[in-house]
């Protein structure tokens, strides 16, 4: 395998600092979830982790929370906002 075939199978590997700073959440945070086994799959590399960005993106995919009964209407979301507090 070339290199260049390599490297392009290969995606941008974040850190657990990076990771965290993305997510702005405390690195305590993506360790805890690790432990747990509710976070987003890592790559072991020796004593350290690394996450493959679109891991990462399929992750959130997965967790993304849907509003119940569907998505609102530009209108509905509009008024609401428009209205203020009630």
């Amino acid at each position: 395998m070339t290199t260049q075939r390599a490297g392009s199978r290969l995606s941008r590997m974040l850190t657990v600092q990076e990771l965290a700073d993305l997510l702005q959440i405390p690195t305590k945070t993506i360790y805890t979830w690790r432990y747990k086994g509710i976070g987003p799959p890592a790559v072991p590399m020796g004593k350290y982790l690394r996450f493959r960005a679109e891991d990462v993106a399929a992750w959130l995919d997965a967790r993304a929370d849907v509003p119940r009964g569907g998505p609102r209407k530009r209108s509905q979301l509009g008024s609401r906002v428009a209205g203020g507090a009630r």
